[in-house]
């Protein structure tokens, strides 16, 4: 593994479709799902550290976080902030 180290937080969106539970963040474009809340968490961990080792692995990294909006300061990558959500009404 390598000595890149990538520390910070993220949002992560929870959603229940019929019996699974559903993990995403939009700033890293990743998913993942579990039987429960607590699988879909844990499984959303292990699949971001994966995606993570996987990139820099590759050597692909700062263009995927670039790709999805973070921007590099000083040699720190932030995400794209979160501002807030809402329902919203709509009809077809």
């Amino acid at each position: 593994m390598s000595a890149y180290r990538l520390k910070g937080t993220i949002p992560v969106y929870f959603l229940k479709e019929k019996q699974s539970f559903i993990a995403f963040s939009p700033v890293i474009d990743l998913s993942t799902c579990g039987k429960s809340f607590e699988d879909a968490k844990k499984n959303f961990n292990e699949a971001l550290q994966i995606f993570i080792e996987e990139c820099v692995e590759m050597g692909t990294l700062d263009r995927v976080l670039e790709s999805c909006g973070w921007e590099k300061i000083k040699s720190k990558w932030s995400p794209p902030a979160y501002i807030g959500e809402e329902q919203m009404a709509f009809s077809v």
